[in-house]
Formats: C-alpha cells, sequence, structure tokens
C-alpha cells in the first residue's frame, strides 16, 4: 500500500464474478501482529463478513442480481473515529454497523486477492480460496464519498487511491491468470 502510518480511514472497492456458494476470500491484509487485519469474506450466499483489527461484522447482502454479465460490485469503508463500518453492494448501501471503534490499522502489512492469510502471505485454506474473477480492485485511506462509490460502481473517475488496480505491483502464486475482464 501507498500510505504512510496506520490507517485510521479506509474504504475498499472491487469488482468480482463467480459461481461459488460456498465461502470464500475476496481481500486480505494481514500483519505479524494480526491476520485478518482486514478481510472481505463471503461467509456464505446472502452473507458477506467485513473484519477489521481481527474482529468482525457480517452484512445481509440482497440476492444476487449482478451488475452486467453477473459481475458483482463490493465496497467496504471503515472510520476508527466512530468504528461505522459500511459495505455497498452494486452501487446500494446496506444498513452501516459499529466495528473496532478507535482501533488503528497498521501499515506494515501483507495485502492478498483471493485467499485468506493466516500469516502475512502465508498459512492458506484452499476451502476458503477463491474461484472466479477479481478485478478494478481500489482502497482509499479515507471514508469515500457516497458519489466516489457509486463512481467506482459505475466505472466513472475515481479519486486518487492507495490501491490501484492498474499500478498494482504484486506476485503471482498458485494457479492465477490475468485476463481482460469478460464485460
Amino acid at each position: 500500500m501507498n500510505n504512510s502510518g496506520p490507517l485510521q480511514t479506509f474504504t475498499v472497492c472491487l469488482r468480482y464474478f463467480t459461481d461459488l456458494t460456498r465461502s470464500y476470500s475476496l481481500f486480505s491484509y494481514t500483519t505479524r501482529a494480526r491476520d485478518n487485519e482486514i478481510l472481505l469474506f463471503k461467509d456464505k450466499p446472502g452473507e458477506l463478513s467485513l473484519y477489521v483489527g481481527g474482529e468482525l461484522v457480517t452484512f445481509k447482502v440482497p440476492e444476487n442480481k449482478g451488475t452486467s454479465a453477473g459481475w458483482e460490485h463490493v465496497c467496504a469503508s471503515w472510520e476508527s473515529a466512530t468504528g461505522i463500518a459500511e459495505l455497498w453492494v452494486n452501487g446500494s448501501p446496506l444498513p452501516r454497523k459499529g466495528l473496532k471503534k478507535g482501533y488503528s490499522v497498521s501499515d506494515q502489512g501483507v495485502l492478498v486477492l483471493g485467499q485468506e492469510q493466516d500469516t502475512p502471505g502465508g498459512r492458506f485454506d484452499a476451502k476458503q480460496s477463491f474461484v472466479g474473477e477479481i478485478a478494478d480492485v481500489y482502497m482509499w485511506d479515507r471514508a469515500t464519498p457516497i458519489a466516489a462509490m457509486q463512481a467506482a460502481n459505475d466505472d466513472s473517475q475515481l479519486p486518487p487511491s492507495i490501491v490501484g488496480w492498474g499500478s498494482l505491483q504484486y506476485q503471482i502464486k498458485g494457479y492465477v491468470v490475468l485476463k481482460p475482464t469478460l464485460a
């Protein structure tokens, strides 16, 4: 991540496309001190959990209507000062929840897409792996305003981010293929 110092606030947005019905990880950020520092985890159909500092809130997600060609767009936002966690699915907000008020997310971690990590960059569980497509991953070090979340859903102009899909430096591990999106 391109930030300096611990995060007091963040927003993560991404698109994904899968036919999995079991649990899987979409976005995992882990530090030496704590796994699930930030984790966006699909527990089962109709539920999506956001972890911050090892604690979680679970959101009830409406029936998958998807965007074009079945893609789902998700934005998760959290702020330390209030502990408010927000989840947006396909441009629509879900009820806000309280999570880890006063916490700071460490800046010394490892980010992994599609796999939940129990140690930085390791101890993966194949039963929690994502199978499908992930695209347009962005992370901001602020609570992103409603207009920006809707812009992310609509592929509009986005504000500068600390993680940007087009400029992301990465390593490929396991069976991962980089291809243009289907839609």
